[in-house]
């Protein structure tokens, strides 16, 4: 019998599925086990490689285990695993039905402007423009734009006009390279910036696609600061191709890199303050924030300013009355608390002191 295809993703999956045949489970198989043998496979040389599968075809005690549909089977579970993310079979996409994910803005605190994106659309990119000019005329030197919110998408010509809004006329944002047709496209920044203050961006394992892409791009050329989650690893232009079933395989079919941040596809973007939040809570407050608004959810939003005098003389007023006033408030209206956010917050007040006193 004339072997098709052999690789080692092949022998990697055909030992994985012997194990299963002779155990009747794959329960004893975790990440370290499926870890080694890919390891030892990997060590083999391509005749090594060759030879274990014949000798595996021609003596394993269950001969249906190794079949050329099993091997075929074996070869698209040990690709599919090996080239993780950039492949994956799905059912056919329902992103075209999914309701749009709504912009939002609200100004925190008095100081801070905070802008969630929403869905990678037109329409909330022209919301954003107009909440970047009220925050311009309230004179407001901080935003948080939150990406939290914003479903994953290919739409990689709204994601430049998102950045845009942040980095410096003439700059590359990035570039797309699609390897099958030695085609490169690149996103350049054409006109002035809108917002010149300081920017935090939330993100976190939900944000993927070209969500995730502007993340990147927005440290890079933005020089914004990230808080939250790693991001999903899946910054990379992907297609949908039907099969015969109606099911479908999601291929990347692209890279994207940034000049000044390499490839993001597969390891995501990691935060530059990671803060860790459940998946369950987060999606409740920001369910709830729709309807009342974020500022609800930072329970030390209100504190009043540092003293810088008192500051340089060893005392903390503030934080004086800051902690009486807690220990007297009422209960608050929410258990519910938004720590990332929180932790943007925090950080733009950090910095605001210490750029103050770096004035004094």
């Amino acid at each position: 019998m004339t072997l098709r295809l052999p690789s080692l993703a092949l022998v990697l999956t055909l030992v994985v599925l012997t194990a299963r045949a002779q155990t009747g489970t794959d329960k004893e198989a975790g990440p370290n086990k499926s870890a080694e043998v890919r390891t030892r496979v990997d060590s083999l040389p391509p005749a090594d490689v060759k030879q274990a599968i014949e000798l595996l075809k021609a003596n394993y005690l269950n001969p249906d285990a190794t079949t050329d549909s099993e091997l075929d089977r074996a070869m698209l579970q040990g690709l599919l695993l090996r080239i993780a993310p950039g492949g994956q079979i799905v059912a056919p996409s329902a992103a075209a039905n999914e309701e749009p994910s709504p912009f939002r803005t609200e100004i925190l605190d008095g100081r801070i402007g905070y802008a969630r994106l929403g869905s990678l659309v037109k329409s909330n990119v022209e919301e954003l423009d107009a909440a970047l000019e009220n925050f311009a005329s309230k004179s407001l030197k901080s935003a948080i734009l939150d990406l939290r919110a914003t479903p994953g998408s290919n739409d990689f010509d709204i994601a430049a006009e998102l950045l845009k809004r942040f980095a410096p006329k003439g700059k590359i944002l990035f570039t797309i390279k699609k390897p099958s047709t030695k085609e490169n496209r690149i996103f350049t920044a054409d006109d002035e910036p809108k917002f010149h203050g300081l920017l935090i961006v939330l993100a976190g394992r939900e944000t993927t696609g070209a969500a995730e892409v502007a993340v990147a791009a927005l440290r890079a050329h933005a020089k914004a600061m990230i808080v939250g989650q790693p991001t999903a690893g899946q910054g990379a232009e992907f297609a949908e191709m039907a099969l015969p079933s109606g099911k479908m395989v999601r291929i990347a079919v692209a890279e994207i890199t940034l000049p000044d941040a390499g490839q993001i596809f597969p390891k995501g973007v990691k935060p530059d303050i990671a803060v860790e939040m459940p998946d369950a809570q987060r999606m409740e407050i920001l369910r709830l924030a729709l309807e009342k608004g974020v500022g609800q959810f930072i329970t030390d939003l209100e504190r009043p300013r540092m003293n810088e005098a008192a500051l340089v003389a060893g005392k903390t007023p503030e934080l004086d009355a800051l902690q009486a006033a807690q220990h007297n408030k009422p209960p608050a209206k929410s258990t519910l608390h938004d720590v990332v956010l929180q932790r943007a917050v925090d950080l733009i007040i950090s910095i605001g002191i210490y750029e103050n006193r770096a004035l004094k």
